[in-house]
């Protein structure tokens, strides 16, 4: 699991499917930040993980603090499936 923040809006919404880093992830979370005052364009701080790490998003067992942060400009950022459903 990691953060991962997206320069630009590529359409992708929370349960969207993405390829980085050579592997499907699953965007767990998105916060939308820039839009009424920040950088010139919109950036997607993202926490993004495999299936095999959504159990473990969803019952918090993990650190915010300590993820790994990479950032990726939404023209690079492939997107398999800009939607999907998230269980609650």
């Amino acid at each position: 699991m990691q953060h991962l923040i997206v320069r630009g809006d590529p359409g992708i919404r929370k349960g969207a499917i993405i390829e980085y880093d050579g592997e499907e992830q699953i965007c767990f979370a998105i916060q939308r930040q820039g839009d009424y005052h920040g950088p010139d364009e919109v950036q997607l701080w993202c926490t993004i993980g495999t299936e095999d790490e959504r159990e473990a998003y969803e019952k918090r067992e993990y650190v915010p603090h300590f993820l790994d942060v990479d950032a990726i400009d939404a023209e690079a950022l492939d997107v398999i499936k800009a939607r999907g459903k998230m269980a609650v």
